[in-house]
């Protein structure tokens, strides 16, 4: 029997019974519960700022995140525990955000949404399609694959980056390498970032990277924002255009630059939480926690422990 602890009584409820998993409720706010645990599921938000509290916790193997993202988790969680993921959780609500923040950039929503409110008719002109973009998509795991697939009915030309180069599957003919990015930004249209945040991310898209792109092309990241030197983007403003889910600082401070720099597109960190998640996530854990009461390896694994 593997005791397994649920940051609410809702996830209990909605992950329901599973053979061989004795489920319990602990935050990892909250004070150390008595006895072992041998899983801990982390909180959605704010993970990395409690999970240091499983190094307190008898007989922790695995925390298991309901993020994609795990910055922050490593440095506090200690080695000798696994941690995995939550993969393919989010694609689908990242990829629709994704998408919806192309559109809108490109489309000129942000300004048709201000003229609405002033009772205004707006006239733009000729405004850029996503049909027939350049699209470079940097990042192609789970999310930048669901990206992809959505980006290929709009008739976008689509090249997807990797850590490394490797062949193409379904939806793209090979997958080039990060370093390939100098010869494919000059004439990328629209980059979405969709890597995870690592020492080798970290400021990725700097003053170089930047300014290796054309004019008027638009940087989406629906990363991580500490991806993404934001003193940078505030010295592009001028020829380039942003459509940013993450930011760095985030919470964006009210008075920050960023709020009212030209061509900026904002929304706060909203990738995830859609009505999509909680089935999906549902149905990662039960398929975790199966495979661990049945004594199979876990799934996901972004680290592995003793």
């Amino acid at each position: 029997m593997a005791r397994v602890s649920f940051p609410s009584p809702g996830w209990v409820r909605d992950v329901g019974e599973i053979e061989g998993i004795e489920p319990l409720v602990w935050h990892p706010d909250d004070p150390v519960p008595d006895g072992p645990i041998d899983v801990v599921v982390a909180p959605y938000i704010g993970a990395a700022g409690c999970i240091a509290s499983v190094a307190h916790v008898d007989g922790v193997r695995l925390v298991q995140l309901l993020t994609a993202g795990y910055d922050g988790i490593f440095e506090r969680v200690p080695e000798r525990i696994a941690v995995a993921n939550a993969a393919g959780v989010h694609d689908d609500s990242t990829a629709e955000l994704t998408l919806a923040l192309i559109l809108a950039a490109q489309r000129g929503i942000p300004d048709f949404a201000r003229a609405q409110t002033e009772g205004a008719w707006l006239r733009l002109g000729f405004l850029p399609s996503l049909a027939d973009r350049r699209v470079v998509v940097i990042g192609y795991g789970g999310v930048g694959r669901a990206i992809v697939a959505r980006l290929l009915p709009f008739r976008a030309e689509v090249i997807a980056v990797a850590s490394t180069a490797r062949d193409g599957d379904e939806f793209v003919d090979q997958v080039h390498g990060m370093t390939d990015l100098a010869s494919l930004l000059p004439t990328a249209e629209v980059v979405v970032l969709a890597l995870p945040l690592t020492e080798a991310t970290r400021g990725l898209v700097d003053d170089d990277f930047l300014g290796a792109l054309p004019d008027d092309a638009l940087v989406v990241n629906i990363a991580r924002g500490a991806v993404v030197d934001t003193e940078a983007v505030l010295r592009h403003t001028d020829r380039l255009r942003f459509a940013l889910d993450v930011t760095e600082p985030e919470p964006l401070p009210p008075d920050h630059p960023l709020w009212t720099a030209p061509g900026v597109l904002i929304t706060p960190h909203v990738g995830g939480p859609s009505t999509a998640f909680r089935p999906r996530a549902v149905a990662m854990l039960r398929e975790q926690l199966t495979r661990i009461a049945s004594g199979q390896p876990p799934i996901h694994l972004v680290r592995g422990g003793a």
